[in-house]
């Protein structure tokens, strides 16, 4: 039971509005996401910030969730961890590669590589932790409510 890219982006765009990431492809094994740099996203020393490197890392791992098991709106970030690797371009898209690397029926596992867009080194790595709701939730009815 998976999403397709337009599902994705259909869903992202109405529950995530905000978020100004582009899904440039989406397969069962992964997905990748791209994101324009701007001077917003700049800290002081003129390089693209840590949150949102994360960011954009957190939701490639969310949007391969979801090209793997389906919409499942509440599956959630159980944990997120970045190395840095070293400075990215500040006129330049950064690029999000995630790989499933364990998918369980309660915990999935993504590693994503995070690039400056013409370029082939890395500037961080990322490796993050879902939570997929248990079925009853994942068809938005709470035990609470059924």
């Amino acid at each position: 039971m998976s999403a397709t890219k337009d599902e994705i982006v259909a869903f992202m765009a109405q529950e995530f509005p905000q978020v100004g990431y582009q899904v440039e492809q989406v397969n069962e094994k992964g997905a990748i996401l791209s994101r324009e740099i701007g001077v917003n996203e700049l800290r002081p020393g003129g390089t693209v910030s840590g949150p949102v490197m994360m960011s954009i890392a957190d939701v490639a791992i969310y949007v391969a969730i979801l090209g793997r098991i389906g919409i499942v709106p509440l599956t959630v970030t159980t944990s997120l961890s970045i190395n840095f690797l070293r400075k990215p371009s500040s006129d330049a898209r950064i690029i999000a590669d995630c790989t499933l690397m364990k998918v369980g029926r309660t915990l999935i596992i993504g590693e994503v590589s995070l690039y400056s867009e013409g370029s082939d080194d890395m500037v961080a790595h990322v490796v993050g932790t879902y939570s997929v709701p248990p079925a009853s939730v994942t068809h938005g009815l709470s035990k609470a409510t059924t």
